[in-house]
């Protein structure tokens, strides 16, 4: 029997209430959690190693008085590391490998009061927006078990659209916040680069692409959890600008009258899906009606140069990332331990020259520029999150024999062309679930805001929440005790 009556109808906010006003204790929301996992991992396998031991003993230590004191929480197996949890990133080659160490943000999480229960599956190393690495097996979308739930941070978001729990770590180096907000109906906000710390482990994470976050099912609970985790950390490479407020005060701020530049079209000029392209047309009438103005418009970049640098940014890091873990674990990256596709990512990596990094992040800085350039005229950019709704478990196999490093990075940013651009300027950019297509499958509308203004971002997704509600929509796949 649940110790909560409609425990997946909860946000992370919501839970905290009750565990403050003592109508539950943090140990059983931990237990409801693990009956949610319970009831829906095995359609999803979202959550790939549970840790009650030490979810149990950050109880029995007493949780801080956070703002999610008690609500419990999964971490994905890629980026954050928790002291003893572990931390395999969808590979073989790192199968055994645990944290030694707290990052800086898995201080936070605890500091917030959350309990990790579980972690969440990732495609091998990351370089994937669907979720299906061979080590840890397909990860399933709620909505439709046979389809993607969107990577990399596909774990994450299924179980929290599943109802596991109102909230999840999630990380974005190419839109692996928004990309599974987006196949999964659910908040994604990839902040400015360095709002959130990295370290230790990190400076400019994936050369200055990654940042960390959640994924949710509330504009508060996300706004809650920058609140809480947001600010620079011992010694970063750059300290940026802090919030003029807290973001929780935001939620109640009217955003005004805002100019929004937005486009149906890929910078790519891949062909994007009629439901996607009717659901931002709806989304832009939408906001028309609520007194914005919106203008057609495109921020111009060439991006064949674009992609030639990602491609670059992506394989050295790789490279490097790969070359380090192995090093840990005592192992030899090749076809017995990593994905046929990872294989010749690493070795193109390997290959590249200083030069080539120097001609990519030069690359980088136009880019930039160009983008700069749109929000001298505009206050936010809209675009759908993806080009195409969920895919098809299989589409994109990262296991597939003969697919180079190009061609995998190609058919990477066919599918998300819209949400790197804003990795490689630092901007923060939202995924928020507006739009559902003819047979049921959320797409994702995507804003992106200037250089340190999540405020705006959160603003407008709290009214957008209040305009056209999502909390009440349910997958097929949900928690329902």
């Amino acid at each position: 029997m649940p110790n909560v009556s409609n425990y997946a109808s909860y946000d992370g906010l919501g839970l905290a209430e009750l565990v403050r006003n003592g109508d539950v204790t943090a140990t059983e929301l931990l237990q409801d959690a693990y009956g949610a996992i319970d009831a829906i991992n095995p359609e999803l396998n979202g959550v790939v190693s549970r840790i009650p031991d030490l979810a149990e003993a950050e109880i029995a230590a007493g949780l801080p008085e956070g703002p999610f004191k008690g609500v419990p929480f999964l971490v994905k197996e890629l980026g954050v590391q928790m002291k003893g949890a572990p931390s395999r990133c969808g590979s073989k080659l790192t199968e055994n490998l645990v944290a030694a160490y707290d990052t800086e943000l898995a201080t936070r999480f605890r500091a917030a009061g959350l309990v990790t229960a579980a972690m969440t599956a990732s495609p091998e190393f990351g370089f994937n927006p669907t979720t299906e690495s061979v080590f840890y097996e397909p990860t399933h979308n709620p909505w439709d078990v046979g389809r993607s739930p969107g990577g990399s941070s596909g774990g994450s978001a299924s179980m929290v659209a599943g109802g596991a729990v109102p909230v999840a770590h999630a990380n974005d180096g190419g839109g692996s916040i928004r990309i599974p907000a987006s196949c999964c109906g659910l908040v994604g906000l990839k902040p400015t680069r360095g709002r959130v710390p990295t370290g230790p482990s990190f400076g400019d994470w994936l050369n200055g692409l990654a940042i960390e976050l959640v994924v949710s099912r509330s504009v508060r609970d996300t706004a809650a959890m920058l609140d809480a985790v947001g600010g620079a950390d011992v010694g970063p490479p750059a300290v940026i600008t802090p919030p003029e407020r807290p973001y929780m005060e935001e939620l109640t701020r009217a955003p005004g009258k805002l100019r929004i530049a937005w486009s149906d079209k890929a910078l790519s000029g891949v062909d994007v899906h009629p439901d996607v392209v009717a659901g931002l047309h709806e989304t832009v009438k939408l906001m028309e009606s609520l007194g914005h103005e919106l203008v057609e418009d495109q921020i111009e970049i060439d991006w064949s140069d674009f992609f030639e640098a990602l491609v670059v940014l992506w394989t050295s890091y790789l490279t490097w990332a790969i070359d380090i873990l192995a090093n840990d674990v005592g192992r030899s990256p090749s076809f017995d331990n990593m994905e046929r596709v990872t294989v010749e990512l690493y070795r193109h990596g390997a290959s590249l020259s200083a030069m080539d990094m120097h001609n990519a992040m030069a690359n980088i800085n136009t880019v930039s520029r160009a983008s700069g350039a749109m929000f001298e005229k505009c206050d936010l950019f809209l675009t759908p999150t993806i080009a195409q709704p969920p895919l098809i478990l299989g589409t994109l196999d990262q296991n597939e024999i003969g697919v180079g490093a190009r061609e995998w990075t190609r058919r990477v940013f066919d599918w998300v062309p819209f949400t790197p651009l804003f990795n490689s300027t630092g901007q923060p950019a939202i995924s928020l679930p507006l739009h559902w297509s003819p047979d049921g499958l959320p797409i994702g509308m995507h804003f992106a805001a200037p250089l340190n203004d999540e405020a705006t971002l959160i603003r407008l997704a709290a009214q957008l929440e209040e305009a056209k509600p999502w909390k009440d929509k349910r997958p097929p796949v949900f928690y329902a005790e």
